[in-house]
């Protein structure tokens, strides 16, 4: 039997603890606080956050990192961007020497911009480096701990290790594949986000679906330019971790990112939105990370760019969204410093050489 630590009581981290309980893994939930621990263990789930959701005896609540992390095979970050580095430093000494680590956070590391596993690489022995791997995909917490269908990718340097974390994370109605690219799955899941807080103003002002479709499908074009310029395969960002993501976070009203941008468009500061909510929404972070890596290598993302003079320049998302919609229209895969243009015209010089048959 597979034995899982869930590192974080966010919403994430509980539905991932309840998939793997429901196909027989030892699932140890662990919690910041004695507190907190006692809490679950007595009152269980917050009804307001997870209504009709009960914990089952198969998972261990505990405040101890020792106790989560014995002898287990995997250890899920399902925690906030800004505390992993925080939490794994924590968690380091437990590790053993075949614990996966598996990042579930969907974020940038503010101040380094890094991605959550090179933060997590910088804290845990280097021996262990190769166990990281990182979980990402269109995966709305609420409907899947409700037993709706969904699928998610894992990625991880080493094939053998993304296929051992698919082992243990697949469950009923969880389908979950594997990746190579570490890196454009991260990003992928981290800055889809700030399309999601878009949609969510184009929803907000009644844009439509033409426009927010419109909208979705510009802004996955400059997260892929931005990933390729980091490293990234172009193509993981047409899969789970950024197509896929990209369509749920745009399209639901369950996803945070989402109500953070319509609330913004109903004329709320975004103070106010972010104090009445029970968790993060990663894209605020991440809209700043990434207007930093844009400005760092010259790429031209307006997306971001109108999506960062509203959050941290109090624009008026109105009018964002008209200078947006009213842009200067170009070949679709230009922009500054793109590579996905010079990408495009390669492989259609190499179909040009190729023999024709006679």
């Amino acid at each position: 039997m597979d034995k899982v630590a869930i590192i974080g009581t966010t919403s994430w981290g509980i539905t991932i603890g309840l998939l793997l309980a429901a196909k027989g893994t030892e699932v140890r939930l662990w919690a910041r606080t004695e507190r907190e621990a006692k809490k679950l263990r007595k009152k269980g789930l917050d009804p307001a956050r997870f209504s009709e959701v009960t914990l089952p005896p198969q998972i261990a609540i505990t405040s101890h990192l020792a106790e989560a992390a014995a002898e287990a095979d995997a250890a899920v970050m399902a925690v906030p961007s800004p505390t992993m580095r925080q939490n794994i430093s924590l968690l380091e000494s437990y590790l053993g020497k075949s614990t996966l680590v598996v990042s579930a956070a969907k974020g940038l590391e503010l101040g380094s911009n890094k991605r959550m596993s090179q933060v997590i690489a910088e804290e845990i022995n280097e021996k262990l480096r190769s166990n990281i791997c990182v979980l990402s995909g269109p995966n709305l917490a609420r409907e899947i701990m409700h037993h709706l269908p969904a699928a998610a990718v894992v990625a991880a340097e080493d094939t053998a290790t993304a296929k051992k974390a698919q082992k243990i994370l697949t469950a009923p109605n969880f389908c979950v594949f594997t990746n190579s690219d570490i890196i454009g799955v991260e990003l992928g899941g981290s800055l889809k986000n700030i399309i999601a807080l878009g949609a969510g103003i184009a929803d907000g002002l009644g844009y439509g679906d033409n426009g927010k479709a419109a909208f979705m499908t510009r802004g996955l074009t400059e997260i892929t330019a931005l990933g390729m310029s980091l490293g990234a395969n172009p193509l993981t960002f047409s899969g789970l971790a950024g197509l896929g993501d990209v369509i749920a976070t745009c399209a639901s009203p369950l996803s945070r990112n989402h109500y953070v941008g319509e609330e913004l468009a109903k004329g709320r500061k975004l103070a106010e939105i972010l104090e009445s909510m029970d968790e993060v929404a990663e894209g605020i972070n991440t809209t700043l990370v990434a207007h930093h890596l844009a400005e760092q290598l010259g790429l031209e993302m307006p997306i971001t760019e109108k999506i960062y003079q509203v959050l941290y320049e109090d624009a008026d998302p109105r009018q964002a969204a008209v200078e947006l919609m009213g842009g200067n229209a170009k070949h679709e895969l230009a922009g500054r410093r793109w590579r996905l243009f010079s990408l495009f015209r390669r492989r259609k010089r190499t179909a040009a050489a190729r023999p024709q048959d006679a």
